[in-house]
């Protein structure tokens, strides 16, 4: 990475990079990573994983050359995490369960941040990063709120918010609403959906993401049905497009 960084000798487009420029494509490593688990590829998981440990050279080198850190520091702050967050590991601590040892890793960050000297801040919800992609935060937030008692108390109770939510965007849509009213209740029913996910165990993440597979893998194969009959799909209707929607269903079914 070094070499490549050079100014001179360097490739010019990995000498022109900054921490800005290159945190695009952390996240989309990192998400790489996760789509070659979920199709079990293990080959090439091996392969995203190298892809993904180049972006944090790739950081530490910008980093040493602005005498920030280098990756040896990276490393060791790593170690240093692990033993400090493991006390029940690497020290005397017991914990009963795996409750207590949640609320013991809250209370171990929350020191970290004071000694860091940032602002205490006393609620569950403290520590809950902005970085997160806004599901994830969203989980999270839940996940905190759970913790003192916050909580529908099963996936029922969910759906019936669900509805609820739902409902109140049919009626901004029947009230000719602007964009920021649909934005609110849009917003609502997402947060809903993602605690529905949390009650049946199921992550959202994998479950869009399998949504994401299902839906191109039958709009392909309507693409390929309609191709068959030397036709294109944009030139079908909305209920022949239907149509090969459903033929396209029963193949998976059937097949």
């Amino acid at each position: 990475m070094a070499r490549l960084r050079d100014p001179e000798h360097g490739c010019p487009w990995d000498a022109r990079q900054t921490f800005d420029s290159i945190a695009p494509y952390t996240l989309e490593e990192a998400y790489e990573v996760v789509d070659a688990i979920d199709r079990r590829n293990y080959a090439e998981l091996k392969d995203e994983l190298g892809d993904l440990l180049l972006q944090v050279v790739f950081h530490a080198r910008m980093a040493e050359e602005q005498d920030l850190f280098d990756f040896d520091d990276v490393v060791a702050a790593l170690s240093a995490k692990l033993v400090r967050r493991h006390p029940h590991v690497f020290g005397a601590a017991h914990h009963d369960g795996v409750d207590d040892q949640a609320r013991a890793w809250d209370a171990i960050k929350r020191a970290e941040r004071a000694a860091h000297g940032e602002p205490e801040d006393t609620s569950a919800l403290a520590g809950v990063s902005h970085g997160l992609p806004e599901w994830r935060r969203a989980l999270k937030l839940c996940e905190r709120a759970a913790r003192v008692g916050f909580d529908w108390p099963g996936p029922g109770p969910v759906l019936d918010k669900l509805e609820e939510e739902v409902n109140e965007v049919r009626v901004e849509f029947a009230a000719g609403s602007g964009k920021d009213r649909l934005l609110d209740e849009i917003g609502d029913v997402a947060f809903v959906l993602v605690n529905l996910a949390r009650h049946a165990g199921v992550d959202f993440s994998a479950a869009l993401r399998h949504a994401n597979a299902k839906f191109e893998r039958r709009f392909r194969r309507m693409e390929a049905l309609a191709a068959a009959a030397g036709e294109h799909l944009a030139d079908k209707s909305l209920a022949e497009q239907d149509a090969l929607w459903n033929h396209a269903k029963a193949d998976e079914r059937h097949g």
